[in-house]
Order: C-alpha cells, then sequence, then structure tokens
C-alpha cells in the first residue's frame, strides 16, 4: 500500500501535491530563456527602415532642391535702387542675402553706432548680395551691400532688365532710340518692340546667309580642295586625270567663288543697315552705352509688369533655354547642342552595349562549358564595373581615337591629312568608350535574367525538336527580355553622367556643328560635340563668374535628369509590355 502510495505521489503534478498538503518538496522555479538581441529580427528592421527613409529623404531633398531653384531661376524679378551710405546708387535684382563677420578695416570708415550695431551682434552683420548687370561698364556682375551701408531702397517703375547677345544683362534706362537717323527720347514699350521685332528679322536674315549659304559654299570649296587632293595622291602629281580633276575644280570652284560673292555683299549690307539702328542706354549713375538694337534679346521694366507678363517672359526664356545657341561662355542662351550630343550619345551607347553585352552574356551562360575559366571572366567582368572611369577615357583615346582612327585616316581619308578626321575626339568614339563603361552591367543583369527562365521551358523546346540556337532565340531570349532591359536601364544611365571619360574622347565647351543634322550622312560620327554634364562642370567652375553661372547649373542640372527620367520611362514602359507578353513560368 505504501508502494503504490509513492508510485501515486511521484506522477501527480506539483501543483496537485501542492492542494494535497503534500510537504517536503520544494516549490518549482519557473525559467525563461532569453534569446540573444541579435538572433531578433526586430532591431534590425528598424534600422535598415530607418536607412532606407534617410536615403529616400536624401533623394527627394535633392531633386527638390534642383526642381524649385531650377523652376524658379527664369522667373522675372523686381529691381531695387539701393542709395548707399555714401551717396553711391546701384541697381540690381537680389540674388541672395546672407551673415558675415564684417573686416576690422571696413568698420573702421563706418560711424560709431554702426559699430556698436554689430558689435552688440556679435561682430556679425546681414548683407545682400545684387546682380547689378553692366559687366562692361562696372566690370563685375555682382556687388555685396551690408545692410549698414543701405540708406534707402526704392522700386522705380522705368528701369529696364535687358538681355543681350555680348556683355550679359544690362540694368538701367532706355534714353533713346535711333531708327536710321530718326530720333525718339525715352521710347515706350510699343516703339522698343517694334524696333526690336524688324531687328530680329535682319539678324535671322544675316544669320541665314552667313551661317548657311556662305557656310555651304565654303564646304562645297573644301569637298573640291581634298577632291583635286585625292586625285594628285592617286595618280600622281603630273599625271593627266589629276590635270583633268584639277580643271574641273577650278571651274566649279569659280562658279561658287561668284555666288559667295553675291551672298557676301548682301551680309555686308544688311550689317551696314543694322548699325543704323541703335539704343542708348543709361545706369542709375548716369554712365551710357549705346549698342545696335539686333543686341538686345529680350526687355522689359521690371517693377512694372503684370502676373501675365511674367509668364509670358518665363514661357519665352524657358523657350530659348531648350531651342537656342548657348552665348557669354554658355552662362547665357540655350543648351541644344548639349541636348542633341547628349542624345545622340545615348542612343548610340544603347546601340553598341546592348549587342555585345547581350552576346557576351549569352556565350559564358549557354555555350561555354562552366569551369575555372569561366568563373576566372565573370571575376573580370565584375571587376571591371570598378575600374575608373577617367581610365576608360584614356583607353578610348589611345585605341578608339588613335589607333583605329589613325588608321581609317589612312585607308579613307588620306586628302585630309595630318587634319584628323576619326583620328580625333568625336561622338563615335565618345559613345563606344562609355559602352565599355557599361559593359560589365548589361552582361551581369543578362546572365541574371536567362538563369531565370525555368530549364523546362528549354527542355520542352528541346523535346518538341528545335535546335538550341532556336530554343535560345524563340524562348530564353524573349523572356529573359524584361532583365536585359534592366540592365539597359542602368548602362544609360551612368552613361548619361559620366563626364570625365567624355573630356577626352570628343565632349567640346562649343560644338559649332552639331552631329547630328540636315546634310547628308545626317549623322557625323566624327564631330565633336556637347553634352549636358560637361555643360553642368563647365558653367559651374569654368565661367568667368560662378555667381552668374550657378542658376544655369541648376537648369541644366534638372534638363539632364528629365532627359534621363524620359528615356528611362521610355525603357521600363518596353520592358512591362515584354514582362506581359513573355510571363515566366514553368509547364
Amino acid at each position: 500500500m505504501k508502494t503504490n502510495d509513492a508510485l501515486m505521489s511521484s506522477h501527480m503534478p506539483f501543483s496537485a501535491m501542492a492542494a494535497s498538503g503534500t510537504s517536503g518538496m520544494p516549490e518549482p522555479v519557473r525559467r525563461h530563456k532569453r534569446s540573444d538581441l541579435s538572433a531578433m529580427g526586430e532591431p534590425q528592421s528598424w534600422i535598415m527602415g530607418a536607412a532606407l527613409v534617410l536615403g529616400l529623404t536624401m533623394i527627394v531633398g535633392f531633386l527638390g532642391y534642383i526642381i524649385t531653384i531650377g523652376a524658379l531661376t527664369f522667373w522675372p524679378k523686381p529691381i531695387e535702387t539701393v542709395t548707399l551710405a555714401d551717396g553711391k546708387i546701384i541697381a540690381g535684382e537680389v540674388f541672395r542675402s546672407d551673415t558675415y563677420k564684417p573686416p576690422a578695416e571696413l568698420l573702421a570708415s563706418r560711424t560709431a553706432e554702426v559699430r556698436a550695431k554689430v558689435e552688440q551682434d556679435l561682430g556679425y552683420a546681414n548683407r545682400t548680395l545684387y546682380r547689378v548687370g553692366n559687366f562692361d561698364l562696372y566690370g563685375e556682375d555682382f556687388v555685396w551691400v551690408p545692410d549698414f551701408d543701405s540708406k534707402s531702397v526704392t522700386y522705380d517703375k522705368d528701369l529696364f532688365y535687358i538681355e543681350r547677345q555680348e556683355w550679359g544683362p544690362f540694368i538701367g534706362r532706355i534714353t533713346q532710340l535711333d531708327m536710321a537717323g530718326v530720333q525718339t527720347a525715352n521710347p515706350s514699350q510699343e516703339e522698343l518692340q517694334k524696333a526690336s521685332d524688324a531687328a530680329r528679322k535682319r539678324k535671322a536674315e544675316i544669320f541665314r546667309l552667313d551661317g548657311v549659304e556662305i557656310a555651304g559654299i565654303n564646304h562645297e570649296l573644301d569637298k573640291l580642295r581634298l577632291k583635286e587632293r585625292r586625285a594628285v595622291l592617286t595618280y600622281g602629281a603630273g599625271s593627266k586625270e589629276a590635270a583633268d580633276v584639277a580643271a574641273e575644280v577650278a571651274r566649279e570652284s569659280d562658279e561658287l567663288r561668284a555666288k559667295y560673292a553675291v551672298f557676301e555683299a548682301e551680309v555686308t549690307k544688311l550689317r551696314q543697315e543694322d548699325e543704323r539702328f541703335t539704343v542708348t542706354l543709361e545706369t542709375v549713375d548716369k554712365q551710357t552705352k549705346t549698342l545696335p538694337v539686333s543686341n538686345l534679346v529680350r526687355f522689359y521694366q521690371a517693377n512694372n509688369l503684370t502676373t501675365a507678363d511674367k509668364w509670358s517672359i518665363y514661357g519665352s526664356r524657358w523657350a530659348e533655354f531648350v531651342t537656342a545657341q548657348p552665348r557669354e561662355a554658355n552662362t547665357e542662351g540655350g543648351v541644344v547642342p548639349a541636348i542633341v550630343g547628349t542624345l545622340t550619345m545615348m542612343v548610340l551607347l544603347s546601340l553598341a552595349v546592348a549587342p555585345f553585352g547581350v552576346i557576351t552574356a549569352l556565350y559564358l551562360r549557354e555555350y561555354a562549358q562552366q569551369g575555372y575559366l569561366v568563373s576566372f571572366i565573370r571575376i573580370c567582368v565584375n571587376n571591371l564595373a570598378g575600374v575608373p572611369s577617367i581610365v576608360y577615357g584614356v583607353f578610348g583615346l589611345g585605341f578608339f581615337c588613335y589607333i583605329l582612327g589613325g588608321s581609317i585616316d589612312q585607308l579613307f581619308y588620306p586628302e585630309r591629312l595630318p587634319s584628323p578626321t576619326f583620328g580625333t575626339g568625336g561622338v563615335l568614339w565618345a559613345s563606344l568608350t562609355l559602352a565599355l563603361l557599361t559593359v560589365p552591367v548589361v552582361i551581369v543583369s543578362t546572365e541574371e535574367a536567362l538563369s531565370a527562365v525555368p530549364r523546362s521551358m528549354r527542355e520542352g523546346s528541346l523535346a518538341c525538336g528545335a535546335s538550341k540556337w532556336q530554343t535560345i532565340w524563340r524562348i530564353v531570349l524573349p523572356r529573359a527580355a524584361p532583365g536585359i532591359m534592366t540592365g539597359l536601364i542602368l548602362a544609360m544611365a551612368r552613361g548619361a553622367g559620366e563626364v570625365a571619360p567624355l573630356m577626352i574622347v570628343g565632349v567640346v565647351k562649343l560644338a559649332p556643328e552639331l552631329p547630328i543634322d540636315f546634310t547628308a550622312p545626317f549623322v557625323h560620327f566624327e564631330r565633336s560635340f556637347m553634352h549636358l554634364g560637361f555643360h553642368i562642370y563647365d558653367v559651374g567652375f569654368q565661367s568667368r563668374n560662378s555667381e552668374a553661372g550657378r542658376p544655369m547649373v541648376l537648369v541644366t542640372t534638372l534638363v539632364l535628369i528629365l532627359l534621363v527620367l524620359c528615356l528611362n520611362a521610355f525603357a521600363i514602359y518596353v520592358r512591362n509590355r515584354l514582362k506581359k507578353a513573355y510571363n515566366v513560368g514553368a509547364f
């Protein structure tokens, strides 16, 4: 009986034993096992989420700054007329304000009241940067004015903000309009606009005759000269064939020179007539400047504008920016050559990098026998993505320009030597250089896309009697196309922002001729070109005044971002269509 009681008590739970009054057994202690913090996912999730939010905030903040400043750059601002404590008068747009510490020698020449106020503010004072323009008269575009030197500020309604072809903006008054001897003092806005429209037509006609007709004749004369030189190189200097070509060239050259003389006379007449229509400008400190009416680009009374006038000026400035040639060392005017050059380079880059990258990835994934050699090649491809871009630029200059381009000149353009045609930087060599720079991205993304296609699809195609190439062409590649497009998008985005290689293999500050025009062969691979990325660098760091170039830097950055977004949006649209058409799945 005791044995049974002992067995029963040994199988009783601790709670029942305590309830039954069993003594001699201690109360059990529950132990909770603690997990290591690194084994719990919540802290890592919060850290990664915070990093994501921080990154998105930085991107949105940067884009917001670019869009805000870039969009407001062309908005017309009022002109302040500032009377200084010493009696000097300046007029200009408020560019920006900040706080600074005036030097001791500057404060020493000010009144005791000014010094006391600066000392009260711990030695700091506010100042305003005014864009006064009139660089040809003042020798500077901007003037800092401390607040303690500003005596009064007014907004005169008769002040004009005048954009010119040369010397930047002019801020002042238009005191006289001379229309071929007929002078009008203090002309009205309507009279000025009428004279400006007529001058713009004369300027356009001069540009047509000089930039199209005369330039075309010079181009034909140069072609005839090269034709004669080629005949000499081909047949010999004293041969009959070379003499016949020389006679033909001389006859055609005489006809072209006769046309040239006619056009030149017309241009000279128009320029002389254009110089008879002038305006006289006056600054607020009574300095004057006389210039042709055709030199005026845009003018308006900044303090006498309606809302509709401001929107009209804003729209005309944007239209000029995206359709006109640059001027004033690229700090004024438009960026259409840079837009055309960037688009041309990105299209050629895509046409070069896509087939090369896809073919390489196809061979590595589908045909090459997997082993140490293929693994080594993949490692090399991945490492190529980390090579500095300037190294690619040096390689492009040495291989594409000097070796390949020099050989092309020797074979096909010997008459142009020693002046190089393809043996120097151009849009073709720049595109191929950037294609080499971005091809590792396309290879890696294409390999990943090919490996994502289910093996059952390949086996099903082969089982139906298709060859390996037919399987790749009709089954694998269509379903891997979205991944290939992803790599191409990344390559285009990186290629659009690279500047260092382009500075070596073709990009220039100002290109007189576009790489694409309406003359055969329409796409000129040998020409140098302008690029939006280099344009940003040039205006921001190479212009005579960084303050004047900063707004143009932000606007050009905005245009480059929009251009890349448009091209990427088109590529993403194509990729999404391909995803819908070839939805990857197993049988």
